[in-house]
């Protein structure tokens, strides 16, 4: 036997091991998929992140823009900015559950770690609503800054911090007395919030002020602003919205609105990494699980561009209803 032949059990076994990595997928073939809320078509598409097409359509309420997937993973709640409510969805079935009244105007939303609450910025009321998921019942409501947006919580549940982007401010509310403590001057109309990992940092995007403002959740003293330019676009149509974060909180991802890029941001160093050209006004973005695909949602193309984020490349775009607004992936 020739010392290049190898025995048959072995090429077997070489065999065997060839044809599993080749079946196995690759970090930029996500799995699940993407519900994507379409604003003037009163649905939410369904994207499968494998096969990279829509496999059906969701009916929903008037307008729904903001989706997040409730703290135990079983539903989906969609807020719809003319129904002044929250479709409830059940993730298996497919169906809606419920509804949950949210006052005038939802922008956003987020819910407490527990899941007890939900926290909605109302933006013709001016004001963050406190509300009780079992009943229903409006628990309370904080008079904030015109037209809020944004809403996060803090991984405590403690803090609730919501932006106004008439004010250019974000309002720091204590959850247990429903009181603003604090209120932070950023750029120019705040949007979306990001909170690192450690929860030590909250990144505000700001759409009219082409930057994101770091700020520290101690004391929040403003740590860094980074400044988004892109060339041959104005600055003006450099218009930061949506932002997510790896769950390692080792790089950002902020979709730039009208400039049609989405941004690579190193956290630890807050640099632009790389810029990926999508689609017309990239508004939100959102991760897959593996976080190898990024993405990302273009208002004005009525389409999603899927990002490699390994290769930092656009891969495809694909329709998905008229005025996108954002997307939740799920596996």
């Amino acid at each position: 036997m020739s010392r290049f032949t190898l025995p048959l059990r072995a090429t077997a076994t070489c065999l065997l091991a060839l044809l599993a990595g080749i079946a196995a997928p690759s970090a930029a073939q996500a799995q699940g998929v993407a519900y994507v809320s379409s604003e003037k078509d009163n649905a939410l598409a369904i994207v499968d992140l494998k096969t990279l097409a829509v496999v059906g359509s969701l009916p929903t309420c008037k307008r729904p823009r903001h989706l997040q997937r409730s703290p135990d993973g079983k539903q989906m709640l969609v807020a719809c900015g003319e129904s002044n409510q929250a479709d409830i969805i059940d993730l298996t079935t497919r169906k809606s559950v419920g509804k949950l009244a949210l006052g005038d105007d939802p922008e956003a939303f987020d819910i407490s770690p527990d899941g007890r609450t939900l926290y909605a910025s109302n933006e013709d009321e001016g004001a963050l609503s406190f509300i009780d998921i079992a009943s229903g019942k409006l628990l309370k409501s904080v008079e904030v800054g015109k037209e809020p947006e944004g809403v996060k919580v803090s991984h405590d549940g403690k803090t609730v911090w919501v932006t106004s982007e008439a004010a250019s401010l974000v309002h720091v509310i204590d959850t247990a007395s429903a009181k603003v403590v604090r209120n932070i001057k950023v750029g120019k109309r705040p949007r979306r919030f990001a909170l690192t990992p450690d929860g030590k940092q909250l990144w505000v995007t700001n759409e009219l002020g082409a930057s994101v403002t770091v700020l520290s959740t101690a004391d929040y003293q403003t740590l860094a602003t980074i400044a988004f330019e892109v060339k041959g676009v104005r600055a003006a149509d450099i218009t930061p919205v949506g932002i997510t974060m790896t769950q390692d909180g080792k790089r950002a991802f902020v979709a730039l609105g009208r400039a049609n890029q989405v941004a690579f941001v190193d956290v630890a160093s807050r640099k632009v990494t790389d810029l990926v050209l999508v689609g017309k006004r990239a508004w939100n973005v959102a991760l897959d699980k593996a976080e190898g695909r990024l993405i990302v949602v273009n208002g004005l193309s009525d389409d999603i561009t899927v990002v490699d984020v390994t290769a930092a490349r656009a891969i495809k775009s694909i329709a998905v209803g008229r005025v996108p607004y954002a997307a939740l992936v799920v596996e």
